[in-house]
């Protein structure tokens, strides 16, 4: 078993979400904010088969839009900056449990 943890921003995470669902995974999740901008994250935490592993981080992928661009004058380095772009981490899984 895998544990997958995807952080991806809260305005792409139904998308991601229902995607997953649709292929028949389930998620837990949670909002978090990180970051120097303080942007909303949704964090989903996925138990996975480790050869379902690659299907879960391709659906994770294709359901992202991408980076979104923002514009600020209040930036202290320039006028841009890029956020919003989705990150995963894959542990393996030692234990699985439900009751």
């Amino acid at each position: 078993m895998k544990m997958v943890m995807a952080v991806v921003p809260r305005d792409q995470a139904n998308r991601v979400l229902e995607a997953l669902i649709q292929a028949g995974h389930t998620a837990t999740f949670c909002e978090s904010r990180s970051g120097m901008l303080r942007q909303a994250q949704q964090m989903f935490f996925i138990a996975v088969k480790a050869e379902d592993l690659t299907e879960v981080l391709n659906l994770i992928r294709d359901n992202y839009r991408g980076r979104v661009k923002v514009e600020s004058g209040s930036l202290a380095f320039g006028s841009a900056t890029e956020v919003g772009s989705a990150v995963t981490f894959v542990w393996d899984l030692e234990r699985f449990e439900t009751y």
